[in-house]
């Protein structure tokens, strides 16, 4: 139960740091609780589940001294929180969160099994003596298990990191209100056709259909004077309809696009790779693609690899912006 989903290689995790961890409900079931409140002032209402999951997180200082907590977040189907081990443990990073795991099972599962036996009739000291309320007769349902293998951690080693999460976590209600507001604009598309080839996108589809785009393309030999310029053009043309085109390769391509997204203006994202199932954009992203200034467009599928970027896969992605302007055709890599 304490496996991970996402390690950091060399770390001890029994040592002195901030760590955030995310778990998600067995088949991602709105177990926890609801939303209420629109995007304004959007909230997350606990279940009785979502209860003894709050109640269990805020005793591991109890079950492990020296590990304070700092922020925490339930979801309809998942959970956020945040713990400083604030004194190297016995036991590592997996060992805290699966006994916190174990624990709301425990008692999630307790409380399931006393709803179906109330539901059939049924006084609860009753279930306690009978052995299908243990989950060992025919033809007793059996409650669901209640959190997914695992989960995934984040090691908030920089400055300035601790408080993004803390803003992140905090922020999860409203990002999932936006999304009900906007589902199109979230929805991952697996199969877009677009420029000779096909794409998963998640974003604002129109944007292909605007009848001036800009390709981005800055070369990392550009002195500083001539991306100020560049820079400037392309915003330029944006403000005047323009959607730029851009695969965010270069430090140059990089910053035209953060400048873009700053000032509020319509931008085509390639991206080198996929969006795994449940993904979210991260801020930045996430803000314009509600307001449906951003497409991101993956021509190859999601990989967990930490590997850079090819320069076959450079050249194709410089290809797919140039053709989606308008500007070329696209010339697709032999190898992803």
């Amino acid at each position: 139960m304490g496996s991970m989903l996402r390690r950091c290689a060399n770390w001890d995790y029994r040592q002195r740091a901030i760590y955030m961890v995310t778990l998600t409900v067995e088949g991602r079931r709105p177990l926890l609780g609801t939303l209420v409140g629109g995007e304004a002032a959007a909230t997350i209402a606990p279940s009785s589940a979502g209860e003894l999951v709050a109640a269990c997180w805020r005793e591991i200082p109890e079950r492990f001294p020296g590990v304070t907590l700092m922020e925490s977040q339930l979801m309809p189907d998942h959970f956020h929180g945040i713990l400083f081990v604030r004194e190297p443990q016995k036991k590592a990073l997996g060992a805290i969160v699966g006994a916190f795991k174990s624990h709301s099972t425990s008692l999630f599962l307790h409380a399931a099994r006393g709803e179906i036996h109330a539901a059939r009739g049924m006084a609860q000291d009753e279930a306690v003596l009978c052995p299908a309320a243990r989950g060992g007769g025919a033809g007793e349902p059996r409650p669901p298990a209640l959190w997914s293998p695992g989960f995934q951690d984040t090691i908030l080693f920089h400055k300035g990191q601790l408080a993004a999460m803390r803003a992140y976590v905090l922020d999860n209600p409203r990002r999932l209100a936006v999304k009900r507001a906007h589902p199109d604009l979230f929805r991952i598309v697996r199969d877009l056709p677009c420029a000779g080839a096909r794409f998963a996108a998640i974003g604002n589809h129109f944007l292909l259909d605007y009848p001036v785009k800009r390709q981005v393309q800055c070369s990392r030999s550009a002195t500083p004077e001539a991306l100020d310029e560049q820079e400037a053009e392309l915003l330029a043309a944006a403000r005047h309809g323009a959607v730029l085109v851009s695969p965010c390769i270069s430090p140059g391509e990089k910053r035209i696009a953060r400048a873009a997204l700053a000032a509020s203006l319509p931008l085509i994202v390639l991206l080198e790779n996929g969006f795994p199932p449940f993904y979210k954009p991260p801020k930045t992203y996430f803000e314009a693609c509600a307001a449906g200034r951003l497409l991101m467009l993956a021509p190859w599928p999601h990989h967990s690899d930490k590997r850079p970027i090819t320069r076959e896969q450079c050249l194709a992605l410089n290809s797919f912006a140039k053709a989606i302007a308008g500007e070329g055709e696209p010339c697709t890599p032999k190898t992803t």
